[in-house]
């Protein structure tokens, strides 16, 4: 039995188009991989899966990537015998391939006619697969076609020539059909979530936009819907001019502030500021200005229409799955969405720090009385996404979204 493989390759659109790196994450299972923006991810059952297909980014080569008029395959088949050499396009059509009879040792081949595109090169026989990613910028109305090379070509030369110039591989990371994987693409500053089940050969196309506050932070972002939210709790001591506010540790000052102010939970900024942000009263979010320049604390109405489009189990859809950052049982917690709500706690009456893992509580800019704000909560016990209002002297983490 062959395995059910899935070719997966990575684009960046928006503020960049390079993607540097990917993070894998399976949420069924808690695997995650790490691979090069220019990798293309094999996903491959467990079942049927060859020894060839261990460490087989070395088998194939291609050079140069992107082409504009050819591009050289260097082959090392793991065993002689018949073969396919196929070339796809990224929705798995075959463009052109061809039969031929690989011997143990690298073998040469030339591609040209290729479309502009993304393209995947599969070669397999009865014993092994693998495949390599290829970019092609040629404008050529030529059939597309794949021919042996020479025959006398310095094999160590030429490998020598693609190792120096970097080649992109194909990576294996096992997969069951039906499991949902986070994607995080990284361009330099920016990072982009994406929630996917892949059944099928695709692009993950990541958008980048900046979301950088005013400390300089930057943050993932992740698209649910038509909304585009951060990806993690907002952390910033300043607002998004630049201008400093104020940090309150003691517990009876907090309770009676009138005034923007923020702190860590626990008063523990090494602990749990990256992890799980800080925690602002409602005066501060009153401000306009703790979100990144082009994004702002969400409206009652528009956590609503964040609610409407996970529907059902909306808080499980939205929390982080496993135990890590919430305490068990986690009630429906698959992060389904992408949003990774963590159990960030709060700072609650007299100014008392609560619910660390248990809870996570996010403000909303509406004004519900003189003394309440608007707000929505998640709790490990539960997979629903609630509406409480919160005292504004109450410390919640920060959620924004883009305008």
């Amino acid at each position: 039995m062959n395995a059910q493989d899935y070719l997966i390759s990575f684009t960046g659109t928006g503020a960049s188009t390079t993607v540097n790196s990917v993070i894998i994450e399976n949420l069924e299972n808690g695997t995650t991989l790490t691979v090069n923006g220019t990798d293309v991810l094999r996903l491959t059952t467990p079942v049927g899966i060859h020894e060839a297909l261990n460490n087989t980014a070395s088998r194939i080569k291609i050079y140069p990537n992107p082409m504009t008029e050819k591009s050289t395959l260097l082959i090392s088949a793991p065993t002689a015998g018949d073969a396919v050499i196929s070339i796809c396009d990224i929705t798995g059509k075959v463009v052109t391939r061809t039969k031929c009879y690989l011997e143990n040792y690298t073998r040469e081949f030339i591609v040209s006619g290729l479309l502009n595109g993304i393209y995947i090169v599969n070669v397999k026989s009865n014993s092994y697969q693998f495949s390599g990613k290829l970019i092609s910028n040629c404008k050529s109305n030529s059939a597309a076609s794949i021919e042996p090379g020479s025959d006398n070509i310095s094999i160590e030369k030429k490998l020598s020539e693609f190792d120096a110039k970097g080649v992109q591989a194909t990576v294996d990371m096992a997969y069951n059909p039906g499991e949902i994987l986070k994607f995080t693409g990284i361009s330099g500053d920016y990072s982009t979530v994406i929630t996917d089940i892949p059944s099928e050969n695709k692009p993950i196309a990541f958008n980048f936009m900046q979301c950088t506050d005013g400390d300089g932070n930057n943050y993932p972002v992740v698209a649910i819907g038509t909304q585009v939210w951060m990806a993690t709790n907002l952390k910033t001591t300043k607002y998004n001019n630049a201008t400093c506010f104020h940090v309150e540790f003691d517990n009876m000052t907090w309770a009676n502030l009138t005034s923007p102010a923020y702190c860590w939970y626990n008063n523990d900024a090494p602990s749990n500021k990256d992890i799980y942000g800080a925690l602002y009263n409602a005066y501060a979010v009153n401000t306009g200005k703790l979100c990144p320049v082009g994004w702002h604390v969400p409206t009652n109405t528009e956590w609503d229409a964040l609610l409407e489009q996970l529907d059902s189990n909306a808080g499980g859809k939205m929390k982080e799955i496993g135990s890590a950052h919430w305490t068990y049982p986690n009630v429906g917690g698959t992060n389904a969405s992408g949003f990774t709500a963590l159990g960030g706690g709060a700072r609650l009456l007299g100014g008392v720090f609560s619910d660390l893992k248990m809870a996570g509580y996010w403000w909303s800019s509406t004004e519900m009385s003189p003394q309440e704000y608007g707000s929505r909560n998640i709790v490990n016990w539960d997979a629903a996404l609630f509406s409480t209002p919160g005292y504004k002297t109450n410390g919640y983490s920060v959620r924004c979204l883009k305008d």
